[in-house]
């Protein structure tokens, strides 16, 4: 193989090791559970889901996606709202409340990026920004499981 995919696998290894340096870790002190973070991030992209598109989205079953939901209710971080588009099915949306602890939760995993990438240009992180998301949209096409990208959150240059 003339690729390093071996490399690639390795280092994807550590760095899942390594989120819990600058990404949700933990359940106490107003941070999100990684679980919430995510799907919160998704509601907050993609807008109002029912439990069927939540568990597409995510490649879960629909009762793991129920107990997840659960918890995001209990906290009052999602609501349950009648289908916007006239639908029978009842969605999830992101409440003000589980923005605001997205947002907090974001601004923390920024900052901790921040931190690391502080001798990066910013050409670089750039640079690895893009093949992050070109690494992730492959993932995503060959799923058949896309996600929404807000354009605020792309990169410079692109739209």
């Amino acid at each position: 193989m003339d690729k390093p995919t071996h490399l690639i696998e390795f280092e994807i290894m550590l760095l899942g090791r390594h989120l819990t340096f600058f990404g949700p870790r933990r359940r106490d002190a107003g941070h999100l559970d990684r679980s919430a973070y995510t799907m919160l991030s998704r509601l907050w992209a993609q807008g109002p889901m029912t439990i069927g598109q939540l568990s597409d989205a995510f490649g879960l079953d629909a009762s793991t996606v129920n107990r997840q939901t659960a918890v995001l209710l209990k906290a009052g971080l999602a609501e349950r709202i009648p289908d916007p588009d006239g639908g029978i099915a009842r969605k999830f949306r992101i409440t003000d409340e589980g923005e605001r602890r997205l947002d907090d939760e974001r601004a923390r995993a920024v900052e901790g990026l921040e931190r690391v990438l502080v001798d990066w240009d910013a050409e670089d992180v750039t640079r690895f920004a893009r093949y992050l998301e070109r690494f992730n949209t492959d993932i995503e096409r060959r799923s058949g499981a896309p996600w929404t990208r807000p354009a605020h959150i792309r990169p410079p240059g692109e739209s």
